[in-house]
C-alpha cells in the first residue's frame, strides 16, 4: 500500500488523487473538440510558416546562384555545412532532458536560414544602394543596419516558435536551443554565399582564409547573438513579475549591439583583434556558463517534482530517479529493448520524455506562469504515463481494456 503525503510534505499543491484524473479527463474530453480546432490552426501557421521558410531560402540560393555560379555555391554549401554539424549536436546536447520536437527545431533553423536570410538581404542590399552608392557596403550598413535588420527578423522567429509552443516552453534552456537553431540556419546560409563569393573573386587563397575565420575563429557569432534573445524569453516564460516581457527586447539590444560591435571592428584598425578577445570570448564564456547552469537547474526541477509525483504514488521512487538522470535514462531504455524489443524501447523513451513534461508543467503553476488548462493537462499526462509504463512492462499488447493504474490502485486502497 501507497501512503499519500500530508501537505506539509509536498512541495506546492499535491498532485491529483485518481477520482480527480477521472473527472478532469473526463471533463476535458468534452473541450477536445475546440482543442482540435486549435491544433488545426497550429498546423495551419506551422505550414504557412513552412512555406515561406521554404521560399526565402530558395530565393536566396538562387540569387546566391546568379551571382557566383554553380560550382562555386556548391563548393561553399558543402564548406558551410562542416561548422553547423558541430555547432547543431553543442545545441542538442544541451536539449536533453526534455528535447523539443525536431519538427519546431527545423522550423527554427529554417526561419533563420529562409525567412532572416532573405529579409536582410533585401534590407542590406537597399541600404548599400541608399547610403554607399550601391558600392561596397559602409560603416553604416555593416554596423548599424545589418544589426539591427538581422537580430529584428531573427528574433522574430524565436516569437514564432514561442507562439507555436507556449504551453510546452519552459525557461532559459528552451530559448537557448530555438534562438541557437534560428542563429545557426542564418549563419549556414549567409556563409555559402560569403564562401563562394570569396572562391569567385580571390581563389582558393581567399577561400581558405574565410572559412578560418568564419567557420574555426567565428563559427559561434551569429547563434551567440540570437541566443541573447533566446536567454530573455526563457527568462520572461518562466517568470511572473509584471515587467518581465521586457527582458525580450533587453536582449535583442544586447544583440544588436554585439553585433555591430562585431561587424565595426572590421573598419578599425585592429579592431577585430581587440574585439575577439576583449569582448566575444567573454560573452561566448557567459553564455555557455548560464547554459550549463540552466541545465542543472533542469536536472534539479525534474528530481524535485517526480519526487513528489513518486511520494503520491504516482511514479516509483526508481523510475523518478531514472529519469532525472541522463545516464539511467539510457539504461533504461536498453533495459525495456531487451525486455520488449523497439516498441518497448519507444515507449521507454517516451515515458521519460512525458515525465519531463509532467515535472515542467508542475514548475509552471508553482510559479503562476502555467495556462489555466494545467490542472486537465497533468491529469491527462498522468494517464499517459501509466499508458506508455504499461506498454513497456507488458509489451506491444498494452493494458488489458478497462484497467486501471497500479497507481491509482494503492491510493484508492487507503
Amino acid at each position: 500500500m501507497t501512503e499519500q503525503p500530508s501537505p506539509a510534505e509536498v512541495d506546492g499543491p499535491p498532485p491529483p488523487s485518481p477520482l480527480e484524473v477521472q473527472e478532469r479527463v473526463g471533463a476535458a474530453a468534452a473541450d477536445r473538440r475546440s482543442g482540435r480546432g486549435r491544433r488545426a490552426v497550429q498546423v495551419l501557421v506551422a505550414t504557412v510558416l513552412a512555406g515561406v521558410v521554404v521560399a526565402g531560402v530558395l530565393q536566396v540560393l538562387w540569387l546566391v546562384l546568379l551571382q557566383n555560379g554553380a560550382e562555386a555555391v556548391v563548393v561553399g554549401a558543402a564548406l558551410a555545412l562542416l561548422p553547423v554539424l558541430v555547432v547543431v549536436a553543442i545545441f542538442l546536447w544541451l536539449d536533453r532532458y526534455e528535447a523539443e520536437p525536431p519538427g519546431m527545431l527545423l522550423l527554427a533553423f529554417g526561419w533563420g536560414a529562409g525567412v532572416a536570410t532573405a529579409a536582410a538581404l533585401a534590407v542590406n542590399t537597399q541600404a548599400s544602394v541608399l547610403l554607399d552608392d550601391a558600392g561596397p557596403p559602409g560603416f553604416t550598413t555593416l554596423a548599424v543596419v545589418a544589426p539591427l535588420t538581422e537580430e529584428a527578423v531573427k528574433a522574430l522567429g524565436v516569437v514564432a516558435v514561442l507562439l507555436l509552443r507556449r504551453r510546452e516552453f519552459d525557461g532559459v534552456v528552451d530559448g537557448i536551443v530555438y534562438a541557437g537553431m534560428v542563429g545557426i540556419g542564418f549563419a549556414l546560409v549567409e556563409n555559402v554565399l560569403y564562401f563562394s563569393t570569396a572562391l569567385v573573386q580571390g581563389g582558393t587563397s581567399q577561400l581558405a582564409a574565410t572559412f578560418v575565420l568564419r567557420a574555426v575563429v567565428s563559427p559561434f557569432a551569429h547563434p551567440l547573438f540570437t541566443v541573447l534573445v533566446g536567454i530573455g524569453v526563457g527568462l520572461a516564460v518562466s517568470r511572473s513579475w509584471r515587467g518581465r516581457w521586457l527582458l525580450p527586447f533587453l536582449g535583442l539590444a544586447l544583440a544588436v549591439v554585439l553585433h555591430g560591435l562585431w561587424n565595426g571592428s572590421t573598419f578599425v584598425p585592429l579592431g577585430f583583434p581587440l574585439v575577439y578577445p576583449l569582448l566575444q570570448v567573454p560573452v561566448f564564456v557567459g553564455a555557455v556558463t548560464l547554459a550549463v547552469l540552466a541545465r542543472r537547474r533542469e536536472h534539479r526541477v525534474v528530481r524535485e517534482h517526480l519526487d513528489v509525483y513518486a511520494r503520491a504514488g504516482w511514479l516509483t521512487w526508481a523510475e523518478a530517479a531514472m529519469v532525472a538522470s541522463l545516464a539511467e535514462r539510457r539504461r533504461a531504455r536498453r533495459w525495456a529493448r531487451r525486455l520488449g524489443g523497439p516498441d518497448a524501447q519507444d515507449a521507454m523513451a517516451e515515458f521519460q520524455q512525458t515525465a519531463c513534461e509532467l515535472a515542467f508543467l508542475r514548475e509552471r503553476v508553482e510559479h503562476g506562469t502555467a495556462s489555466r488548462h494545467a490542472a486537465d493537462r497533468e491529469a491527462r499526462v498522468l494517464v499517459e504515463l501509466w499508458q506508455l509504463r504499461a506498454h513497456f512492462l507488458v509489451g506491444p499488447g498494452g493494458p488489458p481494456p478497462g484497467a486501471t493504474p497500479p497507481a491509482a490502485h494503492a491510493l484508492s486502497a487507503r
